[in-house]
C-alpha cells in the first residue's frame, strides 16, 4: 500500500510579461558586468570576496565565477560562461553579451 504526501510550498507564483522582464533585466545586468572587459582595450575588474582576498581579472568566466548570482536567469548565464570556458577556454565575455542581447531582443519582438 502506498501513501502519498503533499508538499506544501508557501509564496506567490508570478507568470508572464512581469517574469520575462525580470528574466531578460537580469541577464543584461550580468551582461553590463563583463561588458566593459571585453577586447583587447577591456578594464580589469576588481573583486573582493568575504574573507578579504582580491582577484583583479578581465576574464569573464573568472568574474562571473567569483560572483555570488541568485536570480536563475542570471545563473543560466554564469553557467554559459562556464560551459564556454570548458569547451573551448575562450569566448566567455562575447558569449553572454551575445545571450544576453538576445533575450533582450526576444523580449522586444513578443511585447
Amino acid at each position: 500500500m502506498t501513501t502519498t504526501q503533499s508538499i506544501s510550498l508557501f509564496g506567490e507564483r508570478e507568470k508572464g510579461e512581469s517574469v520575462r522582464t525580470q528574466n531578460m533585466t537580469a541577464a543584461v545586468a550580468i551582461a553590463n558586468i563583463v561588458k566593459s572587459s571585453l577586447g583587447p582595450v577591456g578594464l580589469d575588474k576588481m573583486l573582493v570576496d568575504e574573507v578579504g582576498d582580491v582577484t583583479v581579472t578581465n576574464d569573464g568566466a573568472t568574474i562571473l565565477k567569483l560572483l555570488e548570482v541568485e536570480h536563475p536567469a542570471a545563473k543560466v548565464l554564469c553557467e554559459l560562461a562556464q560551459l564556454q570556458d570548458e569547451e573551448v577556454g575562450d569566448g566567455t565575455t562575447s558569449v553572454v553579451i551575445i545571450a544576453a542581447e538576445l533575450l533582450r531582443a526576444a523580449d522586444e519582438l513578443i511585447k
